[in-house]
């Protein structure tokens, strides 16, 4: 996957900046308001136990970890974009 990413994505510049660009939306999106889902769950979880597990709690949690993920993985390709494109801007020696 490493390989594909640095043969496809990397080695094009305005790909690059598509891919740092959709992965940033991506971000942003998947950690909306996730912090506030995060505690309002765990309430939910602590005030009403195994009640609240039974009926989706637990699914809701799993889900929201998910999204918290997925996020940081969004972020991860953002940052090896970003990386990539300052150091193109950056350094005159690069002729890509």
């Amino acid at each position: 996957m490493k390989r594909w990413f640095h043969r496809v994505v990397l080695s094009r510049l305005w790909l690059t900046f598509i891919v740092m660009t959709l992965s940033f939306f991506a971000f942003g999106i998947g950690t909306l308001n996730l912090f506030y889902l995060l505690r309002a769950n765990s309430s939910l979880l602590l005030d009403h136990g195994w009640q609240a597990l039974m009926d989706g709690g637990a699914a809701q949690l799993v889900e929201l970890l998910t999204n918290g993920l997925l996020g940081m993985a969004a972020y991860l390709v953002f940052k090896a974009c970003e990386y990539r494109l300052v150091h193109w801007l950056g350094d005159p020696r690069d002729s890509h």
